[in-house]
C-alpha cells in the first residue's frame, strides 16, 4: 500500500470531515453519546480550523484515509484529531501521520492532544509515541478526557 503524507487544504475539508464523522462513530458507541465533538463540527467549522491550523492528509491512490491537524502557540504543537477510516487501522497510519505532524513543528518544546479515557487504543498508540498522561477532564457526563504531552 503506497500512503502519500501531504498537508491539506481547505478544498479537502468536506472530505476531511466526512471522513472524520466515520472514524469516530467507535468513539460515540464506545462512550454512548453521539453529541462529542468531532460529530457535531460543521463545515464551516472545519474550514475555520484550517486558518489556523496544519492539517496533514494520508492518502491512498486518490482517497483520503487518514488526517490530523495541529497549531502552534507560545512553544506548545497542539495536536488535535488524528483519524485513520476504519478500514485502514491498525496499519501503522496513525504513527506515520504524528510523526509527520510533529515534524512539521521543529520549534515546539512540547506537544499535547487529548483522548477519551476510555479510548485505550488512542492511549497505547500515544504512550508508544512518547506521550505521557498529565491530567483529565470531564467533558460530559460520559465522556472523560485525558490530555497527555510529549516534551522535547
Amino acid at each position: 500500500m503506497n500512503i502519500e503524507l501531504i498537508q491539506a487544504t481547505t478544498d479537502d475539508a468536506s472530505e476531511i470531515l466526512a471522513l472524520q464523522k466515520i472514524a469516530y462513530v467507535k468513539e460515540a458507541i464506545l462512550y454512548n453519546d453521539w453529541n462529542i465533538p468531532p460529530l457535531t463540527q460543521s463545515l464551516s467549522e472545519i474550514q475555520n480550523e484550517f486558518r489556523t491550523s496544519r492539517v496533514i492528509k494520508a492518502i491512498v491512490s486518490t482517497k483520503i484515509i487518514g488526517s490530523v491537524r495541529a497549531s502552534f502557540e507560545s512553544d506548545i504543537c497542539k495536536i488535535g484529531r488524528l483519524i485513520v477510516h476504519p478500514e485502514y487501522q491498525h496499519k501503522g497510519i496513525g504513527s506515520l501521520l504524528m510523526h509527520n505532524i510533529e515534524n512539521q513543528f521543529p520549534n515546539a518544546k512540547r506537544f499535547e492532544l487529548f483522548t477519551g479515557t476510555k479510548s485505550v487504543d488512542n492511549i497505547r498508540l500515544y504512550r508508544k509515541l512518547g506521550y505521557m498522561e498529565c491530567h483529565q477532564q470531564e467533558l460530559s457526563p460520559n465522556v472523560r478526557i485525558v490530555f497527555m504531552e510529549k516534551i522535547k
